[in-house]
């Protein structure tokens, strides 16, 4: 078989901020909503194996249908806010579609399923239209609804499935708004109402049955800050004789009777207990699961909580007197976050994973040989809203991506000593700010501008602790990477004021502890402190609490200038110059803006477009700025060569399309250069990508006439709105050129363009070479294309001591690394086979 042209090298997404989302298999993997896809993460490998497209709206409830016999998951039940559930069947390696459950009139909240007789599943789901549903779904008939229940007003916020002890009846508790657990029991083919059990004072945001014996145990948590444990059993006649013993003192018992085929059986529901500590709502509670061992199946009585006072809890019973009674609690310090949404554990009960609000999955490991110790672990993290921008650092080491989640991030890839496979973490995270991140663009190694939904543009250099952390976790020399002037007066790191926007530094000096007597401040802010920073060592990616609160980087310059929110941004090669745009409606507002790196002042003004400029990109070799608009028009600047009286680089205009020269009938939404400078590409909503000939600057002379701007390739037609484009810095073998194209859909699509053979009605000079499957494609629009600068794939190097790691000369120049950025939350990053196309 062939070598495949695209493999996915690393999806960086987040767990959307819904209770019931998050599902841990049996098999080890993590299943969780994101957007609207679900994720297959592997927390033993360190990435996502898997991302399953199908829904249509944000994916709100996400549960693995366990197997009786403890092995591996085949199926997985999804819920979203298309009104729609998917069933999803794993396979030969492969995940597809099984069967979809239509019929709900609004978003669905929660899910869960349980198998019944010939390997139906039985899915329960519960919806914001205030009805709960249960279906059947098989490979032959698909899926089709047996029950609905209406709550009339009020909601059901979670539900589970569990089989009555000692036969195979289902047995289904919802939880809801009106502070009650309605137990239903399907019999005879029809649902009917067991119980109602009182007793929580608020809303009941999670319910969980687990098997134990003869016996169910129900547990339900509640925004009264208390987790209530049932136990149902079934009743034998001899039960009746100690009802009429009214010496002994025991609790309340609930009974009910179920009839099933003429049988008839009574089951008793008690409250087995109350576990007070958390201190606010407690929105999930999940059982330890169960585990074979000597050929019969053991539930271990343990059980996990997590609560909005951002800490997990596991209880279990004392050994001796069988008071519950808290184990371990496990959480987070700081941070300006709220807290967790739900809980999981690992199937062998040695992790326990948590999502927060702002979609970040919180892992905790269990320490070897210490008992009762847990230590957090390294997880998946990325962006909980769109992907607006992201830039490769000019060396290739890793990405700064900005999204609308209001935050800055830096991916790279981290070498486990003990795993032999490089994956890639965010290891800081430079920006958290109060407005929607929209463009970024990179001025050398460790310096970036990035534009948000406001008028200013903000410039960060990264502090020392940030330096010696990337020099520790990629590998690279410290001595390379600060150059002796730079080191010297750097801050260690950087903290956001409480009521400010703007990172500060915190140089050495700050971080010593002030020797003030108790009781004595200078001033009132002197009782507060300000920098909350603290100098990390990381010899691993830091969790979710410190890339908060110790990864900042110092905010060095505002820049003033634009009358409207940023849109996009550019940085020359020479790193002398960055340019800028605003949204616009007029041409007034429409103008570029060029800045000096060295002095961080405007340089000049550049008109021509009459509405927003949506991309810009110098050209390599710095000497021409190409600009493409809302306006359907692109205009090229090209740099003035310097003179004694402004040594500044100064720009003007070389040419640009009007309204009857506009090949493109829609928005232009991207462009980007050749490598040699030669050729720029256009892409634009009329589904048409173009590439242009710049015609040098020697060759036109000193003529009057200004220079036309004329199509070079035959136009291609991709059939969707083409919303980024890229050209491959390096040539394919017979000096054709390699463009990626990113569509509306979410695919990508690669195409080989060779110049000078265009025949106008022909075509012939593009040619197709690959595109993401719906496994590798993106959920929703692609918004930035870029490949990685340098040939190879980051984080493949050769070893200390001369061994090579596989990846030689030849090796590393086959590969080539595409990162592209989406509006469904997540940047992918694609290693791209050259020797393949």
């Amino acid at each position: 078989m062939a070598a495949p042209v695209i493999e996915t090298c690393h999806v960086a997404c987040c767990a959307n901020r819904t209770p019931n989302v998050v599902s841990w298999g049996r098999g080890g993997i993590i299943a969780f909503g994101t957007c609207s896809s679900v994720a297959l993460y592997d927390p033993q490998e360190r990435r996502v194996v898997a991302v399953l497209n199908g829904h249509t709206g944000r994916v709100n409830a996400v549960q693995w249908v366990h197997r009786e016999d403890c092995a591996p998951e085949r199926h997985l039940v999804s819920g979203g806010s298309d009104n729609r559930l998917i069933v999803w069947e794993s396979g030969n390696g492969k995940v597809a579609q099984l069967a979809e459950c239509k019929g709900h009139t609004g978003p669905v909240c929660a899910v869960d399923a349980i198998y019944v007789e010939d390997s139906k599943i039985l899915v329960a789901s519960s919806a914001s239209d205030s009805t709960v549903r249960l279906w059947l779904c098989n490979e032959a008939v698909g899926a089709q609804c047996l029950h609905t229940l209406s709550f009339g007003s009020s909601f059901m916020m979670d539900v589970s499935l569990a089989l009555l002890p000692g036969s195979r009846v289902p047995i289904l508790a919802c939880g809801g708004d009106n502070a009650e657990v309605h137990l239903y029991v399907q019999s005879n083919g029809g649902l009917h109402k067991a119980k109602s059990l009182q007793g929580h004072e608020d809303w009941i945001r999670g319910v969980a049955w687990a098997s134990l014996g003869g016996e169910l145990l129900l547990a339900s948590c509640s925004q009264d800050c208390l987790i209530r444990v049932w136990r149902l059993r079934a009743k034998s006649g001899t039960d009746a004789h100690m009802e009429d013993d009214h010496t002994t003192i025991r609790m309340k018992e609930d009974v009910f009777e179920v009839k099933e085929r003429d049988v008839s059986s009574v089951f008793a529901v008690s409250l087995e207990t109350v576990l007070a500590g958390h201190e606010n709502w407690v929105y999930g509670v999940h059982w330890q699961p169960p585990l074979y061992t000597g050929g019969e199946m053991q539930q271990p009585l343990c059980l996990l909580s997590a609560s909005m006072d951002k800490t997990m809890i596991i209880w279990a019973p004392e050994e001796g007197s069988g008071v519950w009674v808290e184990q371990v609690r496990v959480g987070e310090v700081g941070g300006n976050t709220l807290g967790f949404y739900g809980c999981q554990m690992s199937p062998d009960g040695s992790m326990i994973v948590a999502h927060a609000f702002h979609g970040a999955l919180h892992l905790w490991c269990q320490e070897r040989d210490k008992e009762g110790q847990w230590r957090p672990g390294v997880v998946i993290s990325g962006h909980f809203n769109a992907v607006q921008d992201l830039s490769w650092d000019p060396e290739g080491e890793f990405i700064l991506s900005v999204g609308s989640d209001q935050t800055t991030r830096l991916f790279t890839p981290w070498r486990n000593q003990e795993a032999e496979q490089v994956t890639w973490h965010e290891i800081s995270r430079p920006q958290i700010h109060g407005y929607d991140m929209q463009c970024l663009a990179t001025v050398g190694r460790f310096q970036f501008v990035s534009g948000a939904d406001e008028k200013v543009l903000r410039v960060f250099q990264a502090p020392r602790n940030f330096v010696d952390n990337f020099a520790n976790i990629s590998g690279t020399s410290r001595e390379k990477l600060f150059t002796s002037s730079d080191s010297a007066n750097l801050p260690e790191g950087a903290s956001t004021p409480a009521l400010g926007l703007s990172n500060k530094a915190v140089f050495q000096g700050d971080l010593a502890p002030k020797n003030k007597e108790e009781g004595q401040f200078s001033s009132v802010s002197d009782q507060y402190q300000e920098a909350y920073f603290h100098p990390l060592i990381m010899t691993e990616p830091p969790p979710e609490d410190h890339l908060l609160q110790n990864t900042l980087w110092p905010e060095v310059q505002k820049l003033y200038g634009h009358g409207f929110e940023m849109f996009c941004l550019a940085s020359d090669s020479a790193r002398t110059v960055v340019a800028s745009a605003c949204k616009a409606s007029k041409a007034e507002h429409a103008a570029v803006l060029l800045w000096s790196t060295a002095t961080w002042r405007q340089l000049q003004t550049l008109p021509c477009h009459s509405l927003t400029v949506t991309q810009m990109a110098f050209s390599p070799d710095a000497r021409l700025l190409l600009a493409v608009s809302r306006d359907r028009t692109l205009s090229l600047w090209r740099r003035n060569p310097p003179t004694p009286n402004s040594p500044e680089p100064l720009f003007s205009l070389h040419a640009h399309t009007g309204k009857d020269t506009a090949m493109h009938s829609r928005i232009i939404w991207s462009c980007d250069w050749s490598s040699d400078s030669k050729y720029f590409v256009t892409s634009s909503r009329d589904k048409k990508v173009i590439v242009w000939s710049p015609h040098r600057l020697e060759e036109s002379g000193d003529s009057v006439l200004p220079p036309e701007i004329k199509p070079c390739s035959s136009t291609l037609d991709v059939g969707d709105s083409a919303t980024a484009v890229a050209f491959c810095p390096f040539l394919c073998s017979n000096n054709s050129y390699l463009l990626a194209v990113g569509l509306e859909c979410g695919r990508i699509l690669l195409y080989k363009w060779s110049p000078g053979r265009q025949e106008p009605a022909g075509g012939h000079d593009w040619s197709s070479c690959g595109q993401t499957d719906t496994l590798q494609s993106h959920a929703l629009t692609v918004k930035r294309l870029r490949w990685r600068p340098r040939p190879g794939r980051v984080g493949h190097r050769n070893k200390p001591g001369g061994q090579s790691d596989g990846e030689g000369e030849v090796e590393k120049n086959s590969w080539a690394q595409l990162a592209s950025a989406s509006a469904d939350h997540s940047i992918k990053i694609f290693n791209v086979n050259r020797r393949a196309l």
